[in-house]
């Protein structure tokens, strides 16, 4: 069972994804979000890849069902009615709702991925969860960090790390480890520790707490309080149903 980390989609086709067993990892927030979302009642997350194909989408949905979500820059976009801060999607806004998502880094990371067999979102929150599944499934595992604009970024390798951690405490000997998983899980046992400092100090995180979004840092740094799934087949995200 091998573990592979990309650092950024930037230098990853998306053909290279067919057929594989992936998991995308945007911890600072759309991952987080579409996990709240969805744990919040969401009918179905459909993540985009730009602006543009967001609006068209909501052009054909059903008025007052269907939700646009997402930001530019930390800000939610004009017209949208939702941002991507993880606390806007509570029950009250998104219960019974199907959300287009667009942000930067996340929900590109998730189309590019599209041609997975197996796509799953994680983040800090559901990370146990991810691992306890994946374990189960034996297969080899390709883990996208959405990064930031096609950069590294700390946070999502650390995520890649403590998945993988989980991963090994379940597997054992049995999980081989590329170079990039390796430095993955040094970076999470280096700094993983104090995730409130980590997202607080992180480049993306200065942005997003200078942008008044710090409670939103402090959300996306609690680890496995969720058990839910999030599973993208057919263009949409949903709670995957476990048997």
């Amino acid at each position: 069972m091998k573990v592979n980390v990309h650092f950024s989609p930037l230098h990853s086709d998306e053909l290279y994804f067919t057929a594989k067993t992936t998991v995308v990892i945007d911890v600072l927030r759309a991952t987080t979000t579409v996990l709240a979302a969805l744990h919040n009642g969401a009918k179905e997350v459909i993540p985009v890849n730009s602006v543009e194909f967001a609006m068209k989408v909501s052009v054909n949905s059903f008025g007052g069902q269907t939700l646009l979500g997402g930001e530019r820059n930390t800000k939610k976009i004009e017209g949208f009615q939702l941002g991507n801060s993880p606390l806007e999607y509570s029950k009250e806004a998104v219960s019974g709702k199907s959300i287009i998502l667009f942000t930067t880094n996340g929900s590109k990371a998730i189309v590019k991925a599209k041609f997975s067999e197996t796509l799953l979102l994680c983040s800090f929150l559901n990370v146990k969860s991810v691992a306890a599944y994946l374990a189960n499934l034996n297969k080899d595992i390709e883990i996208l960090c959405a990064g930031k604009t096609g950069s590294f970024c700390i946070e999502d390798t650390i995520c890649a790390g403590r998945l993988i951690t989980e991963l090994k405490n379940l597997k054992g000997e049995e999980l081989e480890l590329t170079d990039s998983s390796k430095a993955s899980v040094i970076l999470d046992n280096a700094y993983g520790n104090d995730l409130q400092k980590v997202l607080s100090e992180c480049e993306h995180g200065k942005l997003l707490i200078e942008n008044g979004f710090q409670e939103d840092v402090n959300y996306c740094a609690q680890v496995s309080v969720m058990d839910l799934l999030p599973s993208f087949n057919n263009g949409t995200v949903k709670p995957l149903k476990i048997p």
